[in-house]
């Protein structure tokens, strides 16, 4: 059953078409009056709108009630019907968000075959809506795990530039995170609803990722049976993350250039130019300026990706992190037989403190999952480990029989980092008498207090960063920026 305002200056019209309705099923709210009609469109959010374009037979009123509902934050379907054969107005109710349109008099079958189309797109329409949005939570900054002042050196900047269009070089180890932080960039930015397209440029030889990435003509080449969009065009609107940049073949660094500095590219095998924009984002696990000495990656390719670099720590380089992430990749995990969460004995939390992790947080995250598969109830020992991290950390010195101690974890709310569970420093001018010594500057007071009242707010949102700032008007990573200020 679907909501549906029905909005004709015909009452017989109205009648006839809400009798119909209701026979199949659906909610409907009949309208003979424009003004009406939008104040219940606002008020109830109804799944399909159906009004005629000249509701007192002179002036489109209709289209103002289709600017009305398009405008909604979850916009319903509009179909337009009018009377008067005006198809060019029906056809400028198209271009302004309109799903159909019907001349009267219409078939009833087209009639209820046209509701039946819009109900479906409607469906469609709000479960994208609905993706995207999971999408851009499950990328929120709070999703990149770590306290440690590396991380939170990425955070502050990934914040900074997010809904910039400036080019973005993450650079780091493989493992630690590059494509989560390419994502983060563009789900937080003002392209989060247009593509992210991701493409591995080691994953495929020379011709097939020219293809891949700037599309070909039919005839191009044996096998292009049909025109191909490249994944630049693809793309449009939004951002690429093109991985491991340095193995790029250096005639296609020549035609990424030309993208990168006019915004225009060519299909493979033709000549007309394409302008596309697109937010290139390069990630690559070896440094650049080396194969730039050494000749195999074109130095001004170099500086044109090298706008905005992001280098993300190896995980032997922020080990205080280890704990948090163990309890993020536990977090939904239960021992299959009771059901109970698992848990860490002291001993296997130590050897997983002291390995230096080569795979990074990827190798950690296949060694608890790996644990969590072989235990045998919900505490995971120090032989549920991989052999590797059980030998090096033997080598280490951990070599105590087990300990039944289970060590507690850091708590993550939301999978969260835990910057949410810090503990915000109280004004001592406002708790204690006020004197000479404890008095400090207006600003520094304010800042206090302010960041305070953030974290009570964020508290009472169980962590939810985002429900917050919605209660604040403030947008997330503001509200990440205010939070993290001189701690």
């Amino acid at each position: 059953m679907a909501k549906i305002v029905i909005v004709d200056d015909e009452l017989t019209m109205v009648q006839m078409i809400t009798e119909l309705l209701r026979g199949e099923g659906h909610d409907v709210f009949p309208f003979t009056n424009g003004i009406d009609a939008i104040e219940c469109i606002k008020n109830e959010q109804p799944d399909l709108v159906i009004t005629d374009l000249y509701l007192d037979r002179t002036s489109a009123f209709g289209l103002e009630i289709l600017k009305k509902a398009k405008s909604l934050p979850s916009p319903p379907v509009v179909i337009v019907i009018t009377a008067f054969g005006s198809i060019e107005t029906a056809k400028e109710a198209m271009k302004y968000g309109a799903y159909d349109y019907l001349e009267k008099p219409f078939n009833v079958e087209e009639f209820k075959l046209c509701v039946q189309r819009s109900l479906t797109f409607s469906d469609t329409f709000r479960e994208n809506i609905y993706l995207k949005k999971a999408l851009r939570k499950k990328y929120q900054f709070n999703q990149i795990i770590g306290d440690s002042p590396q991380i939170q050196q990425v955070i502050k900047i990934i914040e900074r530039i997010a809904d910039t269009d400036s080019t973005v070089l993450i650079l780091g180890e493989s493992g630690t995170g590059k494509e989560l932080v390419a994502r983060a960039l563009h789900f937080n930015s003002k392209r989060r609803f247009a593509p992210f397209i991701p493409i591995n440029c080691s994953a495929l030889p020379e011709y097939l990722l020219e293809s891949e990435l700037f599309g070909h003509r039919k005839g191009a080449f044996t096998g292009a049976i049909h025109d191909k969009k490249g994944l630049f065009e693809e793309a449009d609107g939004g951002t690429i993350l093109l991985d491991e940049i340095g193995t790029m073949p250096a005639v296609l660094q020549s035609r990424l250039l030309r993208v990168l500095q006019e915004g225009e590219m060519r299909r493979v095998g033709d000549n007309v130019p394409i302008y596309v924009n697109v937010r290139v984002v390069a990630a690559t696990n070896e440094p650049l300026e080396r194969l730039v000495k050494e000749g195999k990656f074109r130095e001004d390719l170099y500086y044109r990706l090298n706008v905005i670099p992001i280098t993300i720590p190896p995980l032997r380089e922020r080990k205080q992190d280890i704990p948090l992430l163990i309890a993020h990749f536990l977090k939904d995990k239960v021992f299959t037989i009771t059901g109970n969460p698992f848990k860490l004995t002291k001993k296997a939390l130590d050897a997983l403190m002291v390995y230096d992790y080569p795979g990074n947080v990827r190798e950690l995250e296949n060694a608890i999952e790996r644990a969590c598969a072989l235990a045998d109830n919900e505490y995971i020992k120090f032989s549920d480990l991989p052999p590797t991290i059980q030998s090096y950390a033997e080598n280490a010195g951990i070599t105590d029989e087990e300990l039944d101690q289970i060590v507690s974890l850091p708590i993550t709310q939301n999978s969260q980092n835990n910057s949410s569970n810090k503990t915000v420093p109280h004004s001592t001018a406002s708790q204690d008498s006020l004197t000479l010594k404890s008095v400090k500057p207006l600003k520094d007071f304010i800042k206090e207090k302010e960041r305070d009242y953030l974290n009570k707010v964020v508290a009472l949102t169980g962590g939810d960063k985002e429900k917050a700032a919605n209660l604040l008007d403030v947008s997330v990573a503001t509200l990440y920026r205010k939070l993290s200020e001189d701690e």
